[in-house]
């Protein structure tokens, strides 16, 4: 039986080969990271939120020429990151 790493390091590759971009550093470590701090500082649901849009928006500034891909994807997960630490999680 394959550990969660295991099977999450699969899933990537599956993930990267699919979208043919496996040319492109993905730090699963950092963007789970920042699913948990999402989840934990805002509220749960913030997690895949969060790191849809710091996706999105990594994709928006490589795309446009803003940043390379790797810095564009490490600006959006550290600006997000501060944003979730920066909640408080109750409602206003």
């Amino acid at each position: 039986m394959k550990s969660q790493d295991e099977v999450l390091s699969d899933w990537l590759h599956t993930l990267v080969q699919a979208f043919e971009i496996s040319d492109i550093e993905i730090d699963a470590d950092a963007i789970l990271s920042l699913a948990a701090v999402a989840a934990h500082r805002v509220v749960r649901p913030a997690a895949p939120l969060t790191t849809f849009v710091a996706g999105l928006a990594a994709g928006l500034a490589a795309g446009h020429g803003e940043s390379t891909a790797d810095l564009a994807i490490r600006s959006a997960i550290d600006m997000a990151r501060a944003l979730a630490e920066a909640e408080s999680g109750e409602p206003a």
